[in-house]
């Protein structure tokens, strides 16, 4: 593909699907907080460690990969069975000295007294995202939404920066990045939640894919923002329409881990209406 040269969509399906089929693979997993869910075989250990690692999802990697540890320590060989066996007081404890950049203790306490409850109340994360979810809903951030107040009402405090909600314009980079795990299957992606589509979800707006989104074209936004997340699903859903979120991850390992990427970047794109 020559740089400078408008190309076709299905042009850029066949630049992005050989991109997908390089970089889409285990091997290319490290360093990255998603490595963690591969440790553990039952979905509902998964979806709990899938909370905690995408949450603390920002920063530096080999810090968010230190820390997301620390708190998986703690939690032992099953955090399904560590929740069930916890008090708000004992999380508290556990947690004490424990601090990711914004991040404190008191607020990984909160969250997983907020999941304690959810999963006493629904029976799993996956159940109750299901049940603030309709099947007219365009996206999932209706869903998210409901998901992010009842975390919320259990845990008894606004959780904000761990746990932000589309309700208060956040972009949600860290729970679409949640919901991308859980929901898709593939060779990266467990998926271990039924009941979602893989239609319907957000691409994870940090700042690599908001780079390559505006490189790409499919948004002018300045922010990586949820507009600017919303704008670059639908121009991905114009490609990928069953999975728009599919090439998340191929995208953003060159520039994460540090891998030589294809030339992609400088095309010119004809417009998306």
């Amino acid at each position: 593909m020559t740089k400078g040269k408008a190309v076709s969509m299905s042009d850029l399906k066949e630049t992005l699907d050989g991109i997908h089929a390089r970089f889409n693979r285990p091997e290319y997993v490290h360093p990255d907080p998603l490595e963690f869910l591969y440790r553990y075989e039952r979905a509902r250990d998964i979806e709990i460690v899938g909370l905690v690692a995408s949450s603390l999802a920002y920063g530096r990697v080999a810090q968010i990969l230190k820390n997301v540890s620390c708190v998986l320590d703690v939690m032992g060989p099953s955090p399904f069975d560590y929740l069930a066996s916890s008090s708000r007081h004992s999380l508290e404890s556990d947690f004490a000295g424990f601090r990711h950049r914004f991040t404190s203790g008191s607020d990984v306490a909160a969250l997983l007294w907020g999941a304690r409850e959810l999963i006493a109340k629904y029976g799993s994360l996956n159940a109750c995202f299901l049940a603030g979810s309709r099947p007219g809903d365009e996206t999932v951030l209706p869903a998210m939404t409901k998901f992010v107040e009842e975390m919320e009402n259990r845990a008894g405090c606004r959780l904000d920066f761990i746990l932000p909600s589309p309700k208060r314009k956040s972009a949600c980079k860290r729970l679409n990045l949640f919901l991308r795990w859980m929901v898709r299957r593939d060779d990266v992606d467990p998926g271990v939640w039924t009941g979602i589509p893989t239609s319907k979800l957000v691409v994870p707006m940090d700042t690599h894919m908001h780079r390559i989104c505006r490189r790409l074209g499919f948004t002018q936004r300045r922010q990586a923002d949820l507009r600017a997340a919303l704008e670059a699903t639908r121009a991905f859903s114009r490609i990928s329409p069953d999975d728009p979120v599919k090439y998340d991850f191929a995208l953003t390992r060159p520039s994460i881990a540090d891998i030589p990427a294809p030339e992609l970047l400088g095309i010119e794109l004809s417009p998306i209406n």
